[in-house]
């Protein structure tokens, strides 16, 4: 089946509603011609063939006569031949004339007829008047009706003249009846032919002149049936026609809804893709640079929860109306989904552009007087295409929507703040995207070779250095891309759904390590592992872990679950069931990253929660004032009231960890203690189950050197510090 496209649609549409028509009515406007054209065409044949058969039977009339006759009574068979009152000659076999009455014939100009009805060949020599009663070359009788009508209505033969006076005339002006070409009597035209008919005794031939006549009620009728079938013709052309252009007109408006947005009234993203294409390839802008902008209204969800969709969508309309006032000829604009537009500019420059922009995006913050908005643009620039003389030459194979998806990709690298500004699609984008292909192509062949390994962060109690826990975290060890930190891939995973396969994964696996340890005599401590908030539309996820952690054979009570507190933004309802499931089976559940979003306390209020872990922010920077340590102290204190335990991620230097310590603190997860570490490594920590500090404090030396050496071991390992934030952040999705 073919693939249906924008393009595709569109040439449906236009091609099924004015395409049909038109040939419709090309067609019946052929075929009314033609049968106009053939029905006037039988109806003279037949009215002349109906008055030549009339003079055709007084010839053979003549020549049954003559037949009868025998050469010692010719005499007077010529007298009872001149007494039917035509003219007529006799010719012996080899064309001399044996007899003449009357006026003598012109045989210079034979020619053939062919009589339809009887299909009969006969022989007629026209009269001297050329053109008004004449044979074709396809031997039917014709007449020139023009040559006619004068004939008949010649200002000079008038109305009101009698045969005789007539006559006078004719024999004033030195002209008899006998020897005219054409005569008109009685308003009739009278034309001579000559008809030939062969005698069969002695083979003679009898050639007799005969008068077509044609009156002035043969014109008339035959002018009213000609009027009459021109009417209907022309009644079913017009109706034919008025339809088509109805059609037309119909299509016009169906085109014009399919190119037109709903919101803006403006046009759409389908006229913008197949116009916006044409314009490009166009000869004529073959030399002109042009930018293809995503313009992002960042403030239009806020703004309709302030007020409604309806006034959203008027601001949209004001928007688009402010923008078209500065697009130019050979420019473009359309409102694409939601509160994003799509621009086609000129592009002399890219400076001149991005000043353009701004200046654009200056007037839109001030649109409306009791609002500050805040609009980010993308663009991706589409060069002039040059042929391998350096000569500039047409565009070819333009793909508006991946021009687009450029410039949605630099609008993205403005999206970690909610201020205006310009960003222009380049190499380095160029190089993410193709990255982000490469991990897209290699994921499920990685999760099948089990190329993803699992690393494990102690989590130690700050009081007595004692290993209360850890958190498993995630590394990618490729062949085609070496060693792969979180914050490469796991933002990818989470954009196009992979990351629910990694749940499983990690969950296998820890609980697999978990069984291991165990049987190998280890004193294991609970291992959380994060799952998604994409998980979380499952409503037999609780089920799901239950049963991969139960075919490894590892107890739940080792296995803690971990969520991101954007995940309870979601369908409140749903996390609170699968909450209580995963609890009923004895898993903890935790939640990560509390104070990094702004419902902490209603997450707090609502889930069944037994692990609090606080955001590794609460612990970088200064706090001169102490509002830090305060904020600290205070959710400490509201976790235990509500019977959870608590860890503090991210800490690094040992007065964190005395302060932590000091207000209650349940566990430390940070470089202080340790980095992430493979599975080998984790159970070297197991052996121990105490943190033994590089720097002993039987060693003698003072706490600043201390600090000094716990301070040199971080710098060891900045390079994980991001695999660990990301670790932290994994779950978190765009709001």
């Amino acid at each position: 089946m073919k693939e249906l496209t924008n393009k595709s649609i569109y040439k449906n549409i236009k091609k099924k509603r004015i395409t049909g028509t038109v040939i419709s009515f090309l067609l019946v406007t052929a075929i009314a011609s033609f049968a106009f054209y053939f029905t006037v065409r039988f109806f003279v044949s037949y009215m002349l063939e109906s008055k030549f058969k009339q003079e055709y039977e007084i010839a053979e009339y003549l020549e049954r006569v003559y037949e009868k006759s025998d050469k010692s009574g010719k005499d007077d068979i010529y007298t009872v031949m001149k007494e039917v009152g035509r003219d007529f000659m006799v010719l012996d076999k080899n064309g001399k004339v044996i007899y003449k009455y009357g006026k003598e014939a012109d045989l210079s100009n034979p020619k053939k007829l062919e009589l339809g009805s009887d299909e009969k060949e006969i022989i007629v020599y026209e009269n001297a008047e050329k053109g008004i009663v004449y044979i074709d070359k396809d031997g039917d009788l014709r007449m020139n009706l023009k040559k006619i009508m004068k004939r008949l209505y010649d200002e000079e033969a008038l109305d009101d003249y009698s045969d005789e006076e007539y006559m006078e005339k004719m024999n004033s002006e030195g002209i008899e009846l006998e020897t005219m070409d054409v005569a008109l009597k009685d308003d009739t035209i009278m034309i001579p032919l000559w008809i030939s008919v062969p005698v069969n005794k002695d083979n003679e031939t009898l050639i007799v002149r005969a008068f077509l006549k044609i009156n002035e009620n043969d014109l008339i009728l035959f002018v009213v049936i000609l009027a009459a079938l021109a009417i209907v013709m022309l009644t079913l052309i017009i109706m034919i026609f008025v339809r088509t252009v109805l059609n037309i007109r119909r299509q016009r408006r169906v085109t014009n809804y399919f190119f037109t947005d709903v919101v803006t009234k403006g046009k759409n993203w389908m006229w913008f893709t197949i116009r916006g294409e044409q314009m490009l390839m166009k000869r004529g802008n073959a030399k002109n640079r042009f930018g293809l902008v995503s313009l992002a209204f960042i403030n239009y969800r806020n703004y309709c929860l302030c007020h409604s969709v309806q006034d959203g969508e008027e601001m949209l309309r004001k928007v688009h109306d402010l923008i078209v006032k500065d697009i130019k000829k050979n420019e473009m604009l359309v409102h694409n989904s939601s509160a994003n537009f799509a621009m086609i500019l000129l592009c002399d420059s890219e400076e001149e552009l991005k000043m353009r922009l701004y200046e654009i995006i200056r007037k839109l913050e001030r649109i409306d007087a009791g609002h500050r908005f805040a609009f980010q643009a993308g663009v991706s620039v589409i060069d002039t295409e040059k042929n391998d003389n350096d000569k500039i030459i047409k565009r070819k194979n333009i793909d508006i929507e991946n021009e687009y998806n450029n410039a949605c990709s630099a609008r993205e690298t403005l999206s970690s703040s909610d201020d205006s500004g310009v960003a222009f699609f380049d190499d380095k984008l160029v190089e993410e995207e193709k990255w982000r292909d490469s991990v897209k192509e290699l994921q499920e062949k990685a999760l099948k070779n089990e190329e993803f390994q699992v690393y494990y962060q102690p989590k130690y109690d700050p009081r007595t250095d004692e290993l209360r826990g850890a958190e498993a975290l995630i590394r990618w060890q490729s062949p085609e891309l070496g060693f792969v930190s979180p914050g490469r891939f796991i933002p990818i995973f989470e954009k196009n759904g992979f990351i629910t396969n990694i749940d499983h994964y990690m969950i296998k696996h820890v609980a697999i390590d978990q069984k291991r340890w165990l049987d190998e005599g280890y004193k294991c401590v609970p291992v959380s592992v994060n799952v998604s908030r994409a998980h979380f539309v499952e409503e037999d996820l609780a089920e799901q872990i239950r049963d991969m952690v139960d075919e490894a054979g590892a107890p739940h009570k080792y296995i803690e679950i971990e969520l991101t507190e954007s995940a309870f933004f979601d369908d409140k309802n749903a996390m609170v069931t699968t909450i209580n499931k995963l609890k009923s089976y004895g898993f903890a559940v935790s939640m990560d990253d509390f104070g990094s979003g702004y419902s902490s306390l209603n997450s707090l209020k609502d889930m069944p929660l037994d692990v609090l872990k606080l955001d590794a922010e609460f612990f970088r920077g200064d706090s001169q004032d102490g509002r830090g340590e305060i904020v600290v102290s205070e959710a400490i204190k509201l976790a235990k009231n509500l019977k959870m335990r608590t860890v503090a991620e991210g800490v690094e230097v040992r007065e964190q960890v005395d302060f932590l310590a000091g207000e209650g603190c349940d566990m430390i997860q940070g470089y202080y203690y340790a980095k992430p570490m493979p599975a080998e490594d984790y159970k070297d920590r197991m052996k121990m189950h105490v943190y033994t500090p590089e720097v002993s404090d039987a060693a003698e030396v003072t706490s600043e050197a201390a600090s000094a050496a716990v301070s040199s071991h971080i710098a060891e390992v900045t390079s994980e510090a991001e695999n660990e934030n990301t670790d932290n952040r994994r779950n978190v999705f765009p709001g």
